[in-house]
């Protein structure tokens, strides 16, 4: 064989080097390959900008079409669920993007029960996934489990309202709720400032978990750090939104037009759309582990706990009926026992009457002839007696009589 023909092969690494140290990299090709997922709901009053941030935030188009109603429609208005899916492609990696919008959350006259379609979507999806998680073919499970809301406050609320407390504390073991101030631009600095400082307090009063951005590790650089931190310090983040693109400065930027001057969507010291999406790129994984390992697994524990007090409630009926079936058993036993003695007995008076009977036939065969030499001998003797008797009465008369 030629030495052209084969081919040595040579180990791509230095000496003494194992390699194992490159598979974060297999990893990666592989989630590469198979592309990310990811579910965001948006929940809010209507007119608040909720579709606009949206399509900021991954430069999409999803509600061109969108219809917006009159008054008139909203007055007995109900929640609606819409789902709009779009895949997004960066640099080689692709990412699944599901959004689901609420039209018509806190539009009617009466928003008392008006999360009870988000909450009951949510479960949905927590059981759909645990079903096929369930189920015997576990490959090419669709996640569309909601990892995150972006829950918009109004700005000229002074705060939350009780909507959107109930809303909250309805759901905030089911999601990750993110707070978002819309419209940002109606504030000032300070009234910014206050308005955040409020709905955090209000928060922390009513006890409303919030998704917890993570904590930074030792080993992590200085940079990461300080990015960390002033997201922490960002929550609740006020953001605006515009798809509109405006010429500042020789230089394009997406902002908003006023007669005082530029709003830019991307620009820090104008609001937090930039830390709002940096908090989610760079914390989606999170996003979805804490979605899976928290708010996933209390819902399997319920229904498995919810289901095995079934099984025992089925299970106690069982037994119930089981011990109710064998004492019926033991029942028809003794009512079978005690009509077989009944038949029994009925069959000795039967042959006791039959033999009283005999003996009485035997009885009165024997007598008849008995009776009758009795009552001749009887008679008979009665005659005599009697004539004897009255001749002996006559004669003492008829004496007396002669001799008178």
């Amino acid at each position: 064989m030629d030495s052209d023909e084969t081919t040595q092969f040579t180990n791509p690494e230095l000496p003494g080097y194992v390699g194992f140290a490159n598979l974060p990299n297999q990893v990666h090709r592989k989630s590469v390959k198979k592309g990310f997922e990811f579910t965001l709901m948006v929940v809010g009053e209507s007119g608040l900008g909720k579709s606009t941030v949206v399509d900021s935030l991954f430069l999409t188009d999803l509600y061109s079409r969108r219809y917006i109603p009159c008054v008139s429609d909203k007055v007995d208005r109900t929640v609606k669920i819409e789902t709009s899916t779009v895949e997004i492609e960066e640099r080689g990696v692709k990412l699944r993007l599901t959004v689901v919008d609420t039209p018509g959350y806190a539009d009617a006259i009466n928003s008392t029960d008006c999360f009870k379609a988000i909450v009951s979507y949510v479960d949905t999806q927590y059981e759909k996934y645990l079903q096929d998680e369930s189920g015997l073919n576990r490959r090419g499970i669709v996640d569309t489990r909601v990892h995150c809301c972006f829950y918009f406050i109004n700005p000229i609320g002074h705060g939350l309202k009780p909507l959107d407390v109930v809303f909250m504390k309805a759901l905030h073991t089911k999601v990750n709720i993110v707070p978002v101030i819309a419209k940002a631009d109606t504030l000032t600095r300070s009234e910014l400032l206050q308005l955040k400082q409020r709905i955090m307090d209000e928060i922390e009063k009513h006890g409303i978990q919030i998704y917890p951005l993570p904590d930074c590790d030792d080993d992590e650089d200085e940079e990461y750090r300080e990015q960390c931190k002033q997201l922490k310090e960002a929550v609740p983040f006020a953001v605006i939104g515009s798809n509109t693109v405006l010429e500042v400065r020789s230089r394009k930027v997406r902002g908003r037009l006023y007669p005082w001057g530029v709003v830019e969507v991307e620009n820090p010291e104008h609001c937090d759309f930039i830390k709002l999406r940096t908090m989610l790129i760079a914390h989606m994984q999170d996003l979805q582990e804490v979605t899976q390992e928290i708010h996933y697994e209390n819902f399997r524990s319920e229904r498995i706990a919810s289901g095995s007090a079934i099984t025992r409630k089925i299970n106690k009926s069982r037994r119930t009926s089981t011990d109710v079936y064998e004492k019926d058993e033991k029942l028809n036993e003794k009512e079978k026992q005690l009509l077989e003695k009944d038949a029994q007995l009925k069959k000795m008076a039967e042959l006791i009457g039959r033999m009283q009977a005999e003996m009485i036939r035997q009885t009165g065969s024997s007598r008849p002839s008995t009776k009758r030499g009795d009552v001749r001998a009887s008679a008979a003797g009665s005659t005599t007696n009697g004539a004897v008797n009255g001749s002996a009465s006559v004669r003492p008369a008829a004496y007396q009589t002669h001799q008178v």
